[in-house]
């Protein structure tokens, strides 16, 4: 059965809004409970105002609440209409209490959507946001100076450093988030990438041998159909053969690729291929001598899989670009920790690079990939020689 999913934490599974209004209900729940004398107190925190307990309080408080109320309700959707709506609560309810400024309770709740708004909302709306609630605190106390009532500076800036605050926090968080929404896509774009580079590697290597093949029977049937007929015949059906063998290869591969996006294993070409791939060639006119060093052994599949690649890909060149009628290949199973390959030629000593260039580039990168070496240049006595050492994991050993 599959495994069940671990419920998210709390405060994931409570919309911001719920956050916002119950911040409201624990600010006004705290400015009620510092205006009575609680146990083990001599006196009350702050003093009540007349006006708190009479109805015009009792009216202020309903207002604000449902003010408050409406903007969490609003906080995913319109973000600034929001919190302009919690921003008025927030007055009308420090009308009642005779405050000099507006007390960090009733501003607790534009606090929290402050932070939210940061960190769910882009640069512009998260900045204007800021605005209008560093805003109103701003504009409260220049309404009670014009007036000339006593305001209370110091308490209002320390209410506002703790919005800033808040807003920071918040934008911290949604600059975290989208910089792993960018690593992912990032991850996702080389993940897509790396598997584009390894289709295109084994629909290279699955075709360009055969086409190499098919290209030398298709020119000595050609050369030879008018004086040998026979010959020009038997050329022709290693054609067929040799297309046949290829259609079945790029069904194969296509299963294989199927398979593997579901996750299961498939057996594909290996190094035990080699003696038919030496056959395939020798038949259609390049000889290959095929030479084991050392005791033949189980390779993971990724190493036998690349092995194989590295050796048909460079004797396809061979067949292409050499000009040669013969070619070595020799497989060295060293010691324990490695393999060694090495396929050489007598030819013009010209790689894969004199024709698409994807030959060469392929192979390294297969090596590359496995943390090998690999060489590839011509030979100071004469064709090509290319060359590649694996390292085996122990695991296999």
């Amino acid at each position: 059965m599959p495994a069940t999913e671990p419920p998210p934490p709390l405060h994931k599974r409570l919309p911001p809004g719920v956050w916002v209004a119950l911040a409201w209900c624990a600010g006004e729940l705290f400015t009620r409970l510092a205006r009575v004398r609680l146990p083990g107190e001599v006196e009350p925190d702050e003093w009540p105002a007349a006006q708190l307990y009479r109805w015009e309080g009792l009216l202020a408080l309903a207002l604000s609440t449902a003010l408050a109320l409406y903007g969490s309700r609003l906080l995913s959707r319109r973000p600034l209409a929001a919190l302009t709506w919690l921003l008025l609560a927030a007055g009308f309810a420090t009308t009642a209490l005779g405050e000099a400024e507006i007390p960090m309770a009733q501003f607790l709740a534009p606090t929290v959507a402050l932070y939210f708004v940061a960190a769910t909302h882009a640069r512009r709306t998260a900045v204007t946001a800021l605005v209008m609630a560093l805003g109103t605190l701003a504009a409260w106390l220049a309404v009670r100076l014009l007036y000339g009532w006593v305001v209370g500076t110091s308490a209002e800036l320390t209410v506002a450093m703790v919005a800033v605050i808040a807003w920071l926090l918040g934008n911290s968080s949604h600059q975290a988030r989208v910089h792993a929404e960018r690593l992912v896509a990032e991850h996702s774009a080389q993940v897509v990438t790396a598997e584009r580079l390894r289709i295109a590697r084994e629909m290279h290597d699955t075709v360009a041998h055969s086409i190499g093949i098919i290209a030398l029977q298709a020119g000595a049937a050609a050369r030879v159909a008018s004086t040998r007929p026979a010959a020009a015949l038997e050329a022709m059906r290693a054609v067929e053969n040799e297309g046949r063998e290829t259609l079945a290869g790029l069904r194969r591969m296509l299963v294989a690729l199927r398979a593997a996006d579901e996750g299961r294993d498939v057996i594909s070409a290996g190094l035990a291929d080699v003696d038919r791939l030496a056959a395939v060639t020798t038949a259609a006119g390049v000889q290959v001598e095929v030479r084991r060093v050392g005791d033949p052994r189980a390779l993971p599949p990724d190493i036998d899989l690349s092995a194989f690649r590295i050796v048909q890909e460079s004797v396809t060149n061979v067949v292409r670009h050499a000009g040669t009628r013969a070619c070595r290949v020799t497989l060295d199973y060293r010691a324990d920790d490695e393999l060694a390959l090495e396929i050489t030629d007598e030819g013009r000593g010209r790689g894969s690079s004199t024709d698409t260039g994807f030959g060469l580039a392929g192979m390294k990168e297969r090596v590359a990939l496995l943390h090998g070496e690999f060489t590839a240049s011509p030979r100071p006595e004469g064709g090509f020689r290319v060359a590649a050492r694996l390292p085996v994991p122990a695991v296999v050993r």
